[in-house]
């Protein structure tokens, strides 16, 4: 019998000062049985980061032809296409193909920087692609805030990046990487 995904519910309430957004967001996250809380919850923050109208959660880890995250406008063409973690330069290629923009946030400390290493020279060509790389200690302190039932608040200001849950605050600065 295949094992279900665990499904996350999230109030998460968003001031985005560089962008001017302000808005309230009641998400259902579905956990992979495969998924760790990291990737979890830095697919919430990628949420938070890029939060618009029409911006949801793909089928991620089950479907090989979804991303993270997207944002389709009326006509189905996809104007946002997140990912997380370290996947093949391959499939960012095919992702830029699709995409009007495509983002990658990355978090595996070490196995993050080998990563980038051995595909910046191939992602420098990707002219639609930002990769952004996540500290693992940020990553940590977000994984602490992983439960069943989420009540967030995010403030973004000046590229950083605090979500609390009234007990407990991670703060991110997320890192542009660039070749």
């Amino acid at each position: 019998m295949a094992l279900k995904a665990t499904i996350y519910k999230a109030e998460l309430q968003i001031a985005d000062m560089d962008r001017n957004y302000y808005a309230n967001h009641t998400l259902t996250l579905a956990r992979h049985p495969s998924e760790t809380d990291e990737r979890m919850m830095v697919r919430l923050l990628a949420f938070a980061l890029y939060a618009c109208e029409g911006l949801g959660f793909g089928k991620g880890l089950c479907v090989d032809d979804e991303p993270d995250l997207w944002h389709k406008d009326l006509t189905g063409a996809i104007q946002l296409w997140i990912d997380v973690g370290l996947p093949d330069e391959k499939w960012l290629r095919k992702a830029c193909n699709r995409a009007e923009r495509v983002v990658l946030i990355n978090y595996n400390g070490r196995a993050s920087d080998i990563w980038w290493e051995q595909n910046k020279n191939a992602l420098a060509r990707l002219d639609k692609l930002t990769v952004l790389n996540l500290a693992t200690e940020a990553v940590d302190e977000l994984r602490v805030l992983a439960k069943r039932g989420m009540r967030l608040q995010c403030t973004v200001q000046d590229g950083q990046v605090w979500i609390t849950d009234g007990d407990r605050t991670a703060h991110i600065e997320p890192v542009k990487r660039s070749a």
